[in-house]
């Protein structure tokens, strides 16, 4: 995290952080997805000296993150299912399609 973030955005960025871990990506992975999301939010709330136009412009990351939640419509995305599916050690799961993963993972 930048020097002088706020204790909100640790906790943000520690709790994206290990809900990534949680979906089966590596912890490299995980850090760079969380420092992303916690900068763009800082952006967009003008916490930080320099932003991009897509930062400041583009739908925010919670937005984007309820649109991909397992609440929606559809369930599960796509990686969210290949994660699991590379979690459970699922053999073939690279030619599978979104509806064959669901199936053979059982959602």
């Amino acid at each position: 995290m930048p020097r002088g973030s706020s204790p909100k955005r640790e906790r943000q960025y520690e709790h994206i952080k290990e809900s990534v871990r949680e979906r089966g990506e590596s912890p490299a992975r995980a850090e760079e997805i969380a420092a992303r999301t916690v900068n763009k939010e800082r952006a967009r709330a003008g916490e930080s000296k320099t932003a991009s136009k897509s930062s400041t412009e583009d739908m925010s990351s919670a937005r984007r993150g309820g649109l991909h939640s397992h609440s929606g419509a559809s369930g599960p995305t796509y990686d969210q299912l290949y994660a699991e599916a590379r979690r459970r050690n699922l053999h073939g799961r690279s030619s599978m399609n979104k509806a064959e993963l669901k199936r053979e993972l059982g959602d």
